[in-house]
């Protein structure tokens, strides 16, 4: 696990070395282990900072170069079947890392060859000397950032964007068309960012720029085409294959040459990989879970420590850490923070790596087997209404976090974003079933803003963290072997009918199993009373702690460029009669921060 960087100019690029040395010091916090750059000609820099994970040894770092000297490479995250590639080349390995074996496919059987074969989490860079071509790849589900700048002239890009910014040859705009499509989705959909000009490399593609700065966008993987809702099937067989596939997953992700623990909330997700990690583990393994005082689920992390007699280690927070870290949180972000737990989690975060450097995470169980039942059980409902909306239009009220009305009244933004994701969605809605669309959407939207998370709470203190639910075999089972009743079940014919005259927030999780399959599977490992209990999310108190957010509000809100005049005090009322009401105010709050802290300097030089 690391942080990139780099340059490539049309034309020669001045103090070149200077820029690549300042972007990889604004990231040394995602690799403190080592740092250097490879400059070609003085229009190419590739900058690298390095988390020593697997071959520690100094022949591993990066960049790193080809054999016949043609491939130079920086790369971050993880490729985990390394092994596995590398017996289908032939080639002289001068090292154990798994940078190698990139470089060893892309110079034997070229780029594409290699992703179709590779299983990780990566965004990479790979320059050829001889050509003159430039490719940045991400891997399939986004789980590794990777941003660009492109003007034509010069392409920065890097994990960060930070990184680009340091490097003196990209102006920091504020993108005002990010501000509704954040507090739609609590982040903001690739390929854009909060900056203008500076964008994501997609999910599943890469870039391929040559030397006449021309530049193609390739895609190499998306979500299956197929969506299984068979109704004849043997739940067993079924049930022992996704085992399989899910021990596979997880067990990939236990290769390291560093300590390794898992986050143990206490919910399903983690706990179940945390029980498989710790049979396949000959070590006891490191566990943590936080909260706070008045707001925790320590008692049920506790079960399955226990249990599987981890190290378990519980950490507490109040109001007072919260908010120190709040700003210096959003600085590592480089946008406003998503969600009120990234606080939480980048705290743990800190904690955890006194004793551990890779940390195995539950982001992605919901998205893969349906575990948000008041989403996911949106098809049904729709179709028990008497709605005239599409079904799209019907399942975007319910999903976005600050409604559309809400929006509406309160920012003077533009909507851009919103029409395009509309516009594409609702072409897409139409190719499939709702059911099918639900999770083609979580998959491709949702989950996004979780790894964005992760990301960022656990590099800005150098851990890595891997998601063995957004394995991309495990996700391909599910969507081909895995029929939709599995995933939602009804508890009886007779809830189902029920069910036809309630919505699901009244009935999901009482007349239906949301996970069933995950939950069966978990019967396994974990106790009854953790597989059964009802879903909760991340607890943190910021309804509690509502004055203290509305003082904030007064005094950073009042002239704020993206609020309509006179709306404040609207804002602050209309957050008090929401059902999330400190976090509607807390996002609000997020955006001016962010604002604050980019966009009042000169960033050029």
């Amino acid at each position: 696990m690391c942080g990139i960087a780099g340059i490539f100019g049309k034309d020669s690029v001045n103090r070149l070395k200077d820029r690549i040395i300042k972007m990889n010091d604004s990231i040394v916090h995602r690799g403190p282990d080592s740092g250097a750059f490879y400059t070609f000609k003085d229009n190419l820099a590739l900058g690298h900072r390095r988390l020593s994970i697997i071959d520690l040894r100094e022949i591993a770092n990066q960049p790193m170069h080809s054999n016949n000297k043609e491939w130079h490479i920086v790369f971050n995250g993880e490729i985990y079947n390394f092994q596995e590639i590398s017996k289908q080349l032939n080639y002289d390995f001068n090292s154990d890392s798994d940078t190698e074996v990139i470089l060893a496919a892309v110079q034997q059987k070229g780029i594409d060859w290699f992703l179709n074969q590779a299983n990780g989490m990566f965004a990479i860079a790979l320059f050829n000397s001889t050509t003159k071509e430039l490719i940045l790849a991400r891997d399939r589900m986004g789980i590794k950032p990777l941003y660009y700048f492109n003007d034509g002239e010069q392409l920065v890009f890097s994990s960060e964007i930070k990184a680009i910014l340091a490097s003196g040859l990209v102006p920091a705009g504020f993108n005002e068309a990010a501000v509704d499509e954040y507090l739609a989705n609590r982040y903001v959909r690739a390929p854009y960012s909060f900056f203008k000009g500076i964008y994501q490399v997609l999910p599943g593609s890469y870039l391929k720029i040559d030397e006449d700065f021309y530049l193609g966008e390739h895609n190499y993987w998306s979500l299956p085409t197929s969506f299984n809702k068979v109704t004849g099937y043997s739940e067993n067989e079924i049930e022992a294959k996704f085992e399989n596939e899910l021990k596979k997953a997880i067990e990939y992700r236990l290769i390291a040459d560093v300590p390794l623990g898992t986050y143990l909330s206490g919910g399903v997700d983690s706990s179940l990989i945390t029980a498989i990690t710790a049979e396949a583990k000959k070590d006891k393994v490191n566990t943590y879970t936080i909260g706070f005082p008045e707001l925790n689920e320590f008692e049920y992390a506790r079960v399955i420590a226990d249990k599987y007699n981890t190290k378990h280690h519980e950490i507490i927070m109040n109001k007072e850490d919260y908010i120190q870290n709040w700003e210096r949180l959003i600085s590592y972000k480089d946008s406003p923070l998503g969600v009120p737990n990234e606080i939480p989690l980048a705290i743990m975060s800190s904690k955890l790596k006194e004793k551990i450097t890779v940390v195995l995470s539950g982001e992605g169980a919901d998205e893969l087997m349906g575990g948000y039942g008041r989403i996911f059980r949106a098809p049904y409902d729709y179709e028990n209404s008497s709605s005239d909306k599409s079904f799209y239009d019907y399942l975007i009220d319910k999903y976005e976090y600050v409604s559309r009305e809400m929006r509406d009244a309160l920012i003077v933004t533009p909507k851009i974003y919103r029409k395009e994701f509309d516009d594409k969605l609702n072409t897409l809605f139409d190719k499939g079933s709702n059911e099918e669309n639900v999770f083609r959407f979580f998959h491709t939207y949702h989950v996004k803003g979780l790894l964005q998370r992760v990301d960022m709470t656990t590099m800005q203190t150098s851990v890595e963290a891997r998601v063995p639910f957004l394995d991309h075999n495990l996700i391909e089972f599910s969507y081909n072997e895995i029929p939709y009743d599995l995933k939602l079940k009804w508890v009886d014919e007779k809830s189902e009918n029920e069910a036809r005259h309630k919505s699901a927030s009244e009935y999901s999780e009482t007349l239906d199993i949301p996970k069933y399959l995950l939950r069966k599977v978990s019967y396994n490992y974990l106790p009854k009373e953790i597989i059964e209990r009802k879903k909760v999310g991340f607890p943190v108190p910021l309804t509690e702690w509502f004055e203290n957010l509305e003082e904030m509000a007064r005094n950073l809100l009042t002239e704020c460029s993206w609020l309509k005049q006179g709306v404040l005090e609207q804002l602050i009322e209309k957050s008090k009669t929401e059902s999330r009401a400190g976090q509607v105010l807390w996002m609000f709050l997020n955006i001016e921060l962010f604002k604050k802290q980019y966009f009042n300097k000169d960033w050029q030089w």
